[in-house]
């Protein structure tokens, strides 16, 4: 399944259970990690786990793999790997702290400047 095919079947599996302010990141030649990276907030723990059972869930029937999900136990960040997307699931708490959007946006902005 091509990246932009698996970003919206992860995006439309979020948004179905709702995931709120769903953001995806374009992180194409900023990492070679991925391609993409979906940050979504839950309203609680319970939540963040019905968001990412199912993500994996509908992932795998669509024939692509989950490579790992972590986080899963402590549940205010749950970090799934689909290889080119990287789902972020976070509690609104953790978002705010470690504000994901910002930092890759950063990052995009220093790439631009040093071209």
């Amino acid at each position: 399944m091509k990246a932009d095919e698996l970003k919206a079947l992860a995006y439309k599996s979020l948004e179905d259970l709702k995931g709120q302010d769903i953001v995806c990141l374009d992180v194409k030649g900023l990492t070679s990690v991925c391609d993409y990276m979906l940050v979504v907030t839950g309203t609680s723990n319970r939540h963040l786990k019905s968001l990412t059972d199912e993500l994996s869930k509908k992932v795998k029937q669509s024939g692509a793999k989950v490579y790992s999900m972590e986080g899963q136990n402590q549940s205010e960040w749950v970090l799934v790997d689909l290889g080119d997307i990287i789902v972020h699931a976070m509690l609104a708490s953790a978002r705010k702290l470690y504000d994901l959007e910002s930092l890759w946006s950063i990052t995009a902005e220093r790439t631009e400047n040093e071209e």
